[in-house]
């Protein structure tokens, strides 16, 4: 096993993925050497692809619209957790901001993750 130190270019995270490829055919015990190597090197992968691939949090809107899709629901399924229908295209068409109110409900009826709910709109 190389020692191993912080990931600064592409060169030296091309290198850090070619050495913790065999490793996910068969995976380190943890609390072993291997292990350690293993789990610290994911890390530093992890926290450069962070610094230079950051993936921003969805619109609220989007996340909404993207959980509608996956379970098959219409604009009057939300009506519960946000309100009448008015509200509810008022919500869809970035008219009006989810209220906390809103975003327990969606959370919860919906699970949406709640960090999703919170982020900004998008401009239109």
């Amino acid at each position: 096993m190389k020692p191993l130190k912080p990931i600064r270019n592409e060169e030296e995270y091309d290198e850090a993925l070619r050495e913790i490829e065999p490793f996910f055919d068969s995976e380190p015990e943890p609390d072993t050497p291997e292990g350690d190597h293993f789990e610290i090197l994911a890390m530093l992968i992890e926290a450069y692809e962070a610094k230079h691939w950051p993936i921003d949090a969805p619109d609220p809107v989007e996340a909404i619209r993207y959980r509608m899709e996956q379970s098959d629901l219409k604009a009057k399924d939300l009506a519960p957790m946000i309100g009448n229908m008015n509200r509810v295209y008022e919500i869809l068409g970035n008219k009006r901001p989810l209220t906390l109110r809103m975003i327990r409900r969606l959370n919860r009826d919906l699970h949406i993750p709640a960090q999703s709910l919170i982020g900004e709109v998008a401009e239109q």
